[in-house]
């Protein structure tokens, strides 16, 4: 979305609060949860900081909304990777192709927009409700990797003792990665990168998988 400069009407009547939500998307792209200020989100909407403060009373408010857009567009990144996936009828294979794609669509989303990703799992920011977190199929992205781990266990994959320790391994796995892709090992070329998260995810998966 292209937000236009100051002293023009980018929104209709009553959707204020959402041009300032876009706005602030829009600063965190440029450069994460600092680059969030209120009045220049009112600045470039094109309106005064006091209009801005009537629908948000304090920066937290829009951090929230903006760390809410970004979770949603995490789990729309993981959904597009599982839209990737095509059934195969047996039922381990399907589990864990479904498994592959969420950790790839996290670690995608995080090296699209390193600012977004960064808000969303800012210490700054307040609670964010399911609802305004979730990708289209009404899921969060926590939501989908718990789903991708409860396949795993109904296909006799993963050991029942397992399968708590396994949600937060796993997402520390993702996370952890993403934060070296776009930290530390930001200079890999296109090619490596992906050849490390794949490997990466087959290695901790075979950690996972319990032996036949």
């Amino acid at each position: 979305m292209t937000l236009p400069g100051p002293g023009k009407q980018p929104y209709h009547h009553g959707d204020l609060a959402n041009a300032l939500v876009q706005a602030g998307v829009e600063l965190a792209r440029e450069g994460g949860p600092d680059a969030i200020v209120l009045r220049e989100a009112a600045r470039r909407v094109g309106v005064s900081a006091t209009a801005a403060y009537r629908h948000f009373s304090a920066l937290p408010d829009l951090v929230e909304e903006v760390a809410a857009a970004a979770l949603s567009r995490l789990a729309l990144a993981m959904e597009a990777e599982l839209d990737r996936c095509r059934p195969t009828g047996d039922a381990r294979a399907d589990a864990w192709t479904e498994m592959l794609a969420v950790g790839r669509g996290y670690v995608h989303f995080a090296l699209a927009e390193p600012g977004l990703f960064a808000v969303a799992f800012t210490r700054d920011k307040p609670a964010v409700d399911n609802a305004r977190a979730s990708g289209r199929t009404g899921l969060t992205a926590r939501d989908l990797l718990e789903r991708a781990l409860d396949k795993m266990l109904a296909a006799g994959m993963l050991s029942p003792d397992d399968r708590g320790p396994a949600s937060i391994a796993s997402w520390a796995i993702v996370h952890g990665l993403s934060e070296l892709l776009v930290g530390k090992l930001s200079d890999l070329p296109a090619p490596a990168r992906e050849a490390v998260i794949e490997q990466t995810l087959e290695v901790f998966g075979r950690g996972l998988i319990i032996r036949e």
